[in-house]
């Protein structure tokens, strides 16, 4: 006897405000100073500003392709960058600015990739979804739909291979959790013990569709998901970057002393669609939802709350911080509309590595045929 079940319209689940005030008397967050806290405020409200502005240069047609704002996750970035070492390494996938912003990319860089540019920070090549920048150990960007999650597992395999102690943050969404490329990596890096920390941005909707219909998971959430591979989970509220980073301190702490990965879920939401080309970002969830996020959940206008309300900065300082982002970030679109377009003959270089270094070529033959 077979049953069928009457489908039914669920909507997400509203979340509990966050206590910024009790949680800042976590464990990670009691050593900070008030200019430690005053920077998280000042990197976030940067991400905000850059996103914002990129948007308008979107609108005005001087970025081609897909855009993914990250508008409402700002706490995730900063939070889970403020915990990292100097051995951890970080990757994501195509919502990436606030996380490249966040390890110390600028906003010139940035915002000229977005438009292609030669001055951008994978030198015009990869546009939105691909930022990258080495130097700060931030590995990318990746458009793939989970794609990244092998990657993650790599660099930390990498980083036990070498026996240095660190741990590989990698993130993704909660639309790339059903993918076999994320069980995959799940799998070897509990078999092999590797420090790797998975990220969830739970932002509720993947490209359009709630999770609450398009993913079955245990009582605990996505996250607990990880108890198939005897691994440890999480949950955590993204309204509040203290909690992040008491959270990700413990995983990442697990990952660096015993090489033991983690799931970890930050509930958090996006009030922009999935991408800006996303016209459907308003019918598959309420305005009533989107505004009740605005205005009682906003992870960057709950902080700043905190932050007056505790002493730590005042409302004029804050306004300053404000219009400062506001100002770097019309300078970015300026410097990016000013930057040149690749050179021609730059288009197959940074393509092959052998290619760009002909004199440590060990394979025959032609890459290229387009002569």
């Amino acid at each position: 006897m077979t049953t069928t079940a009457t489908p039914t319209k669920r909507r997400r689940k509203k979340p509990e405000k966050a206590n910024l005030a009790k949680e800042a008397e976590l464990a990670s967050n009691r050593d900070l100073s008030d200019e430690d806290k005053i920077g998280f405020y000042d990197s976030m409200i940067r991400i905000r500003r850059f996103e914002e502005r990129s948007l308008r240069v979107y609108q005005q047609g001087k970025i081609a392709g897909f855009l993914h704002l990250y508008i409402g996750q700002e706490s995730i970035a900063v939070g889970s960058v403020s915990v990292m070492q100097e051995n951890d390494h970080i990757i994501t996938a195509y919502r990436d600015h606030g996380h490249g912003l966040a390890v110390g990319m600028t906003m010139n860089e940035c915002m000229a990739e977005l438009q292609g540019k030669a001055t951008g920070c994978s030198k015009g090549k990869g546009g939105s979804m691909h930022y990258f920048a080495t130097d700060k150990r931030f590995w990318g960007g990746h458009g793939i739909v989970g794609g990244q999650t092998p990657l993650g597992a790599g660099l930390a395999y990498a980083l036990k291979y070498k026996g240095i102690k660190g741990c590989a943050l990698c993130f993704l969404g909660d639309g790339a959790i059903n993918q076999g490329a994320y069980h995959e990596s799940l799998n070897l890096a509990a078999l092999w013990d590797l420090p790797v920390v998975f990220v969830i941005e739970n932002n509720g909707y993947s490209m359009g569709t709630s999770q609450e219909r398009s993913s079955v998971h245990p009582k605990g959430g996505l996250a607990a998901r990880a108890e198939a591979y005897n691994t440890n989970w999480a949950n955590l509220n993204g309204e509040s970057i203290f909690e992040i980073r008491e959270g990700l301190t413990e995983a990442m702490n697990l990952a660096r002393e015993k090489s033991k990965p983690s799931v970890v879920e930050i509930h958090t939401y996006r009030y922009q669609g999935h991408s800006v080309s996303d016209a459907q970002h308003k019918k598959y969830r309420t305005k009533e939802e989107i505004e009740d996020y605005r205005k009682n959940h906003d992870p960057v206008n709950l902080y700043r709350d905190y932050l007056i309300d505790s002493g730590i900065l005042t409302a004029e300082k804050a306004k300053e911080i404000d219009n400062a982002a506001k100002t770097e970030a019309d300078q970015s679109a300026k410097f990016a509309e000013e930057s040149p377009f690749p050179a021609e003959e730059e288009i197959l270089k940074d393509v092959y590595w052998e290619e760009d270094n002909p004199d440590q070529k060990v394979s025959e033959g032609r890459i290229f045929f387009n002569d």
